[in-house]
């Protein structure tokens, strides 16, 4: 998988835990199908290179998981136990480990082996069947929500499991954690309005010179103070939240000509100074320039840092980039006890590789 795993990995080496990132020795399919993402899911983490097929590297693993806290693989069922580093077989050498095992729909359940990505798991969920916008069609988010989703609530689950402090196995479904967040937002009625959690003005809108911006217009006094940006808005069938959702089609076209009538940095200026919730939809590259971002020490090395202070200072460090493949294999089996020879025999038996 290219997201849930290796996310999950990265907030927790962003707190401070060493993560070994093992890979097979043509390295994660995501360093080339998505590199930019494969960079700033990879960071603060060591790389070694094993092919998980040989019996040679059945000691390097063992040695691994003794010293390991957790383990996150991210196989279709049944993968990780036909190589031999399933949870049964590595409690074994470790029976405090916490193992958690990410995939599509979980490790039972009639749908356990079937094919899929972010937005099957999405769509099969429920999460696809209302608009997030008042006047559009469904349609997907540029972030993959449950894969990202998914991650978050690994990371989640071994830590509690860590802090009740003996062994567990985890099985995380992407596609009940797409169900969740659904299920959370829309609720299970379903007779449920596909509008209820969307508002006519609580939306993005085109400006006159082509940008977008979003309103976050929801509490009564910041509509008024809209309204007297806007005073053709002032109408009595708008003039309650009721009646602004019973004739949200006209108000909604009507925002939008408003808005086509000055440039996003007239209206950024006129709502920010008469209080009203905007901001300009831009990039993650053009966000990180901001300075409420730079003193809030949002961003490290070129990364988006894991975003909570704890106690007064930011809680979490980038330390370094994504590592090359197998860049640390050596350093790590010598940390493991392997001498010159036996690196030397793994490396021949083609068992790893080292950058």
């Amino acid at each position: 998988m290219f997201v849930p795993g290796p996310f999950a990995s990265a907030m927790l080496a962003d707190l401070g835990a060493e993560v070994i990132k093992v890979e097979a020795l043509k390295g994660d399919p995501g360093r080339s199908y998505v590199p930019v993402q494969f960079n700033t899911e990879n960071r603060n983490k060591h790389s070694i290179a094993i092919d998980l097929k040989t019996t040679e590297s059945r000691d390097v693993v063992q040695r691994l998981v003794k010293d390991a806290q957790i383990v996150l693989e991210g196989f279709r069922p049944g993968v990780a136990k036909r190589l031999g580093i399933d949870h049964e077989t590595l409690r074994k050498a470790n029976g405090k480990i916490v193992y958690c095992s990410i995939s599509g729909y979980g490790q039972t359940g009639p749908w356990r082996e079937r094919p899929g990505h972010d937005v099957n798991y999405v769509a099969a969920a429920g999460a696809l069947a209302f608009p997030g916008h008042w006047l559009k069609a469904p349609a997907r988010s540029s972030l993959p929500i449950a894969d990202m989703g998914g991650g978050a609530f690994a990371a989640i689950a071994v830590l509690a499991a860590l802090h009740e402090g003996k062994g567990a196995y985890l099985d995380l479904s992407l596609f009940e954690t797409a169900f969740f967040w659904a299920a959370m937002r829309h609720s299970l009625d379903p007779d449920v309005d596909p509008r209820a959690h969307i508002f006519p003005v609580n939306d993005v809108f085109e400006t006159a010179d082509g940008k977008r911006l979003t309103l976050g217009i929801l509490e009564e006094h910041f509509w008024q103070n809209f309204v007297q940006l806007a005073p053709e808005l002032g109408e009595e069938r708008f003039s309650t939240d009721a009646l602004r959702r019973a004739n949200g089609d006209a108000l909604s076209q009507m925002i939008s000509k408003v808005m086509k009538q000055r440039s996003a940095a007239d209206w950024m200026r006129l709502c920010e100074e008469n209080d009203v919730p905007v901001d300009l939809c831009v990039t993650p590259g053009e966000a990180a320039r901001h300075p409420h971002l730079e003193e809030r020490k949002a961003l490290e090395r070129g990364y988006a840092k894991f975003p909570v202070w704890a106690n007064g200072r930011r809680g979490a460090s980038i330390r370094a980039g994504a590592p090359k493949l197998g860049e640390h294999t050596r350093e790590i089996l010598v940390e493991l006890g392997f001498d010159d020879a036996q690196i030397a025999g793994l490396v021949r038996a083609k068992a790893v590789a080292a950058a």
